[in-house]
């Protein structure tokens, strides 16, 4: 199979992943064999590519935003051949520690992920176990899909992490904050508005990410370290950059949620205690459950949420993740996979 391979790594701008036949990979008990259609390209995978995860694998696969179709799976299972999936970051968990008994698998220290600790979907074909992939609403082809399986629940579990849903009347007045607007931004603003919140946007990107976010339906639109006009119950940080901490969290109310929602985020400058006080709150998003990406699709099929993407084939991965890097994407990139 073709499939773009991280020998080491390195920066995005220096092209790192290799295009190359590699072997087919054969599943696992329990596990399913998928023919990939589509892969979204996340911000995550910049971090695993250019090292700033560290290295997990070698040589790796990345990506973890798969939709594809069911070739191979156990015939006792409830996934079979046929079946069009998707699947997450999230690979597996060790199902029996405190974390994943308690509803908190996302936490669980034995956890593998798509993409970095084994391999992923950029490639025609890739395993994932079948307990661990999701059924993909038929509203949706391939390539918008894709976007869903990262930047879409992230997006979810970040809005879930603000504690807006638990205030007197909720989302219905809620004033809440995107910082940074891309694949997860996006996403998440449609669900915002969906449950009626007046969502305010700041992003640096005037031409691309601010347009876009007006055109969603953002009531404000700002530059990355404008002060909203109205104090906000919540903020979400999608872009990967500490120095907006003290930004966000100035635009807070009293009891106001800050969600830090990435993966990897470069160093946050030191925060005065009164820029907290008030019972302000900063909280982190770390990867999702099964239960994150199950609702999140019921109700992104619901709304429903429309992702913008701009697709590419497997051979321009390198040039996809030099513009994801520098925020010259316009909602999500996504790699279309052809078959063999």
């Amino acid at each position: 199979m073709l499939a773009a391979v991280l020998d080491r790594p390195g920066p995005v701008d220096s092209g790192p992943l290799d295009v190359r036949e590699m072997p087919r990979p054969v599943p696992l008990s329990g596990e399913v064999l998928i023919r990939v259609a589509a892969c979204g390209i996340c911000r995550t995978d910049v971090h695993v590519v250019e090292g700033e995860l560290p290295q997990r694998r070698t040589p790796l696969i990345p990506g973890h935003q798969v939709i594809g179709i069911v070739e191979q799976a156990d015939s006792a299972g409830t996934v079979q051949p046929g079946d069009r999936v998707g699947v997450a970051w999230l690979r597996s968990t060790c199902g029996h520690c405190e974390y994943c008994t308690g509803g908190n698998e996302n936490l669980c220290d034995s956890a593998a992920f798509n993409g970095w600790t084994a391999d992923g979907g950029f490639a025609q074909f890739m395993t994932a176990p079948a307990e661990f992939v999701y059924p993909i609403p038929d509203a949706y082809s391939d390539v918008q899909a894709a976007p869903l399986l990262c930047a879409g629940i992230i997006g979810f579990r970040s809005l879930r992490l603000t504690g807006i849903s638990e205030r007197p009347r909720g989302w219905r007045t809620a004033r809440l904050g995107i910082y940074g607007f891309g694949a997860a931004g996006h996403v998440a603003l449609q669900i915002a508005n969906g449950r009626g919140a007046s969502v305010y946007v700041c992003t640096r990107d005037r031409e691309r990410h601010q347009a876009l976010a007006r055109e969603l339906g953002a009531c404000w639109v700002g530059d990355a370290t404008e002060s909203p006009p109205e104090r906000l119950n919540a903020a979400i940080i999608f872009a990967p950059a500490g120095e907006l901490v003290p930004h966000a969290l100035a635009s807070l109310a009293k009891g106001g949620v800050l969600v830090l929602g990435g993966i990897h985020m470069s160093p946050i400058p030191s925060i005065p205690y009164a820029s907290m006080y008030g019972e302000r709150v900063i909280r982190t998003v770390t990867n999702n459950t099964r239960k994150d990406g199950g609702e999140f699709m019921l109700e992104a099929a619901a709304l429903p949420v429309r992702t913008r993407v701009e697709v590419f084939p497997l051979l321009a991965v390198n040039n996809a993740l030099r513009l994801l890097k520098h925020d010259a994407i316009k909602g999500a990139a996504v790699l279309q996979i052809e078959e063999e």
